[in-house]
């Protein structure tokens, strides 16, 4: 057990990691707050990624109720992040409650209310899933739908421009199912290694953001959330990474599909407002639905 909490507060993969206080990028690790500016620690170049060097993946978090038996069973868990941890303002208390809330269905439901300061808060599941199986290669040939019609282009550090753009005619257009394979060559050709981008999912609510199908297996996942965004990544990064069972996690070997804000809104007012003010709650709803 020792062995497996040091490789997760070791690793940068965020394998499975409850991101906060912040997910995904803030440009030159810094924003301004009701006329205060904050300086956080870069861990990303000059930008701040997941909340930085000590994310909430990074903690350990206290186990506040779980229910093992019946039809619905489910774990709670908390973490208070204490005022400048990591340079953000503000005491904030979350919860995360992981439920098999159905047949074939999980439920994650996350929730943060900030203590004495506003605060920014974006908490992100950085789940990533592979249907073929563990250790069955690469995901080029699983087969994506995402219901999002605009996407949020970045720059070379992978900070948003400030547009929204539609995906029609982009290799970034998976409004109808294709296999992530198919359209990944559009993004190779122009020296981008891989998908890694945050999409403007369609509609508001609880509502579908996207379906992942493997033929090989014939499975299938759907993902319903009420976030704005959700961040479409295929697991650039990852090179002779060892996990379970001694297999080897490569590019691509996996894809993640993170449902949160916009990358840097603290620095982006025409993007949807992540700042939570005092006693107000975050609240943020995800679900996995699966078939076999």
């Amino acid at each position: 057990m020792i062995r497996m909490v040091a490789e997760y507060v070791n690793g940068t993969a965020y394998f499975g990691g409850l991101i906060g206080r912040v997910a995904n990028r803030i440009a030159n690790a810094r924003f301004t707050l009701d006329g205060k500016v904050y300086r956080l620690i870069p861990n990303d170049g000059n930008n701040t990624l997941h909340g930085g060097h000590r994310g909430f993946d990074k903690v350990v978090w206290t186990v506040k109720e779980h229910v093992a038996g019946g039809s619905s069973p489910f774990i709670t868990l908390y973490y208070h992040s204490f005022d400048g941890e990591q340079g953000f303002p503000g005491d904030v208390d979350v919860h995360v409650k992981y439920q098999l809330s159905g047949p074939h269905e999980l439920s994650v439901r996350m929730n943060a209310t900030a203590r004495g300061k506003a605060t920014p808060v974006n908490l992100a599941h950085h789940a990533y899933w592979n249907l073929g199986g563990h250790g069955s290669g690469s995901v080029l040939g699983e087969e994506v739908r995402l219901f999002a019609s605009r996407y949020t282009p970045v720059d070379a550090a992978l900070i948003p421009t400030g547009h929204l753009a539609p995906v029609a005619g982009t290799p970034y257009d998976f409004r109808t199912p294709a296999a992530v394979g198919s359209r990944i060559g559009g993004l190779l050709s122009r020296g981008v290694n891989g998908y890694d981008i945050n999409y403007v999912v369609d509609g508001g609510g609880l509502r579908p953001v996207a379906v992942v199908r493997d033929g090989a297996s014939g499975r299938a996942m759907e993902l319903w959330a009420d976030q704005p965004g959700v961040q479409f990544y295929t697991a650039n990064g990852l090179s002779g990474v060892r996990g379970k069972g001694g297999k080897v996690y490569g590019r691509y070997g996996a894809l993640c599909l993170e449902t949160q804000g916009f990358p840097d809104a603290v620095n982006r007012p025409s993007f949807p407002s992540q700042i939570v003010r005092p006693g107000k709650v975050y609240m943020h709803h995800m679900v996995f639905k699966f078939s076999f």
